[in-house]
């Protein structure tokens, strides 16, 4: 399919979009990524917000990238504040790729505190992307307040948003290893293991700081500092 400024070319990759069959919309994505069209940014996020399929959702968001900032950005800020979970999630995500530094004062405490996980997971790693610096410490003593939520593979999205700070989260992450919490004294220790050693498995680093923590072992020292 080839998208061209003709009207009847528009309709159709629009239909496209929005076709029950996933091949079709992910042909469609491409080939809107493939000539950018201003036309086309609206509908793009739109279909974000309810696409089903995670294939289809990444090549809607690769072609947006492939849209000037100026079109795209408005759009996507708008779209952090939906009521629609998908739709906050998808947005950080193509924020994430576009990298413009101007969306970080969307990146607030509720976002990355949302109470969906896959949004609040999309909103650590984009905050990461887009901290500025001088802001990481700050960004570092939110982030902990999540230490010890959801399952293994949230927990491990959180490790590595930390990790990703550096040196910034230490002081953050030392006060959470003398939380009355074990679950986010477990983590804490999980994280730091990881960051100390990258290649150690999460689940292995978190089962180990699970029994440490049980046998009341002193977090603020495992895995060093």
């Amino acid at each position: 399919m080839t998208v061209t400024g003709q009207g009847t070319d528009e309709a159709r990759a629009l239909r496209a979009l929005r076709d029950e069959r996933s091949s079709v919309r992910l042909g469609a994505a491409l080939a809107i990524g493939s000539t950018p069209d201003q036309r086309f940014v609206g509908p793009l996020v739109e279909r974000c917000a309810v696409e089903p399929e995670f294939l289809v959702r990444d090549m809607l968001t690769w072609a947006l990238t492939r849209h000037p900032v100026a079109d795209t950005l408005p759009l996507l800020l708008r779209e952090v504040r939906s009521e629609h979970a998908q739709a906050r999630s998808q947005a950080l995500h193509t924020l994430s790729k576009v990298g413009d530094p101007r969306a970080w004062p969307v990146i607030t405490r509720a976002l990355l505190t949302d109470a969906d996980d896959e949004v609040a997971r999309t909103a650590w790693r984009t905050a990461v992307v887009l901290v500025p610096e001088g802001e990481e410490a700050a960004l570092a003593a939110v982030l902990v307040t999540q230490l010890g939520r959801g399952g293994q593979e949230t927990q491990l999205s959180l490790s590595r948003a930390l990790v990703g700070l550096g040196s910034t989260m230490v002081a953050a992450l030392d006060t959470a290893q003398r939380s009355p919490d074990p679950d986010v004294r477990a983590h804490s220790l999980a994280t730091e293991r990881l960051r100390n050693d990258p290649d150690t498995g999460f689940a292995f680093a978190l089962e180990e700081a699970k029994r440490v923590v049980a046998l009341g072992g002193a977090g603020s020292n495992e895995g060093g500092s």
